[in-house]
């Protein structure tokens, strides 16, 4: 196990107040906080190497560039692919998502044809396949969930037939934090021959991830979520797949030759790649995945597999705590409810003794409104979260439930 007061010190925000109250951040699903490494990378690029990629001769640009294609490296090595090709670089998990929902529909579906998601997903694994349906007329399908929040692998099976094209679940809900056997419903996928998205926002910064080992077709996931900065993400496919693909995009770098008459588009991963990247965000994703890698992905997972525990086992002695997600596979996420206390006014007040939690329905409304209720409380953990943060805010709960 890591040296978890060494880690807070890498974090200085945690050493902030609020409301005169030292800070308890567990609002970690939503963003994770960064480390002195993270920011400090990225000012000294600007500093010292701020100059567009991929287009300049002078050194700058060439060391920028550098800098860019190194951190897509480290991205592929961190999640298991074969290549660093196929590692897209998007604005983060949404943006992955809505680029395969786009090219995919418009390369592979057509009326008559499936997408299966899960009751469980998150908008941005929503939306964009209702948006992509209603060009296409493609049928969207959703695998339902149990009370404990497990999904129904029966009926996932059922769902399978030859119109499935395509399966897209999150490994780890963001709102129950219950862990999805993607490697086993990919198999099930497969084998009706359709293909299988994992959306790894919540799971690529609390688990170990291998893309070959899941046998994943795609994977997306965020940088700010796995310590690194807003703004950057990644979108995982096989490279046979992504060359199938059309643009997602049009601008420069994704372009091999122009001309009024014809144009032709880049190699991979640049073909999705249109117009100037966040090379300084993406150079922070690297330093970030360089950070938790040194932690060990083993050792966060168990510790934040504790904090769960841990925590649940103390709330449980509040009178009138519910909590929604009680899979036996569950990681890092804890929501609750307490008696008819509205989960906004819960968070208002834990706010001002110093705990940060999520309230409402999560960008997951179909999932809150399966668990019998239109909004909840979350909170959820970090690698730098500890046992004695989780002992104050069920003391900060249980005088906030007192006030009620």
């Amino acid at each position: 196990m890591y040296d978890l007061e060494q880690v807070r010190r890498d974090f200085p925000i945690l050493e902030r107040e609020v409301h005169k109250r030292p800070l308890i951040y567990l609002d970690n699903a939503a963003t994770t906080q960064k480390p002195r490494a993270v920011v400090e990378a990225m000012a000294r690029e600007y500093y010292t190497t701020n100059a567009n990629v991929h287009r300049g001769v002078h050194t700058l640009s060439q060391q920028a560039t550098d800098l860019h294609e190194a951190a897509r490296r480290t991205v592929a090595h961190f999640i298991g692919a074969r290549s660093a090709n196929e590692v897209v670089f998007t604005r983060g998990t949404t943006e992955s998502i809505n680029l395969v929902a786009s090219t995919y529909a418009q390369a592979f579906l057509s009326e008559g044809d499936e997408v299966v998601v899960s009751i469980m997903e998150h908008h941005s694994n929503i939306v964009p396949w209702q948006l992509a349906a209603r060009r296409h007329g493609f049928k969207l399908r959703v695998i339902p969930m149990n009370d404990a929040g497990e999904l129904d692998l029966d009926a996932y099976a059922a769902l399978l037939s030859e119109h499935t094209k395509l399966v897209s679940v999150a490994h780890v809900s963001n709102v129950l934090g219950t862990i999805n056997p993607v490697k086993q419903m990919a198999a099930m996928a497969h084998s009706c021959g359709a293909h299988f998205l994992v959306d790894g926002a919540q799971s690529v910064p609390h688990l170990p991830i291998d893309v070959q080992d899941i046998d994943c077709d795609f994977l997306a996931f965020s940088g700010h979520k796995v310590y690194g900065p807003t703004g950057i993400g990644v979108l995982y496919g096989r490279e046979a797949l992504l060359d199938r693909l059309p643009p997602y995009q049009g601008g420069g770098e994704m372009i091999k030759h122009v001309s009024f008459e014809e144009t032709t588009f880049d190699a991979l991963p640049f073909k999705f790649e249109a117009g100037t990247p966040d090379y300084v965000g993406t150079h922070g994703l690297a330093t970030a995945i360089d950070y938790v890698t040194v932690l060990g992905m083993d050792h966060i997972h168990r510790h934040e597999q504790d904090l769960t525990h841990y925590a649940m086992e103390q709330m449980s002695t509040i009178e009138g705590m519910h909590f929604y997600g009680t899979a036996a596979a569950k990681d890092a996420v804890v929501a609750f409810n307490v008696g008819s206390i509205h989960p906004l006014d819960l968070g208002t007040l834990l706010d001002r003794l110093g705990v940060a939690i999520r309230t409402g329905h999560h960008c997951a409304e179909p999932l809150v409104r399966r668990c019998g209720t239109e909004s909840m409380a979350r909170a959820s953990f970090a690698l730098y979260n500890t046992r004695s943060e989780v002992d104050a805010f069920v003391e900060a709960l249980r005088r906030v439930v007192s006030m009620f």
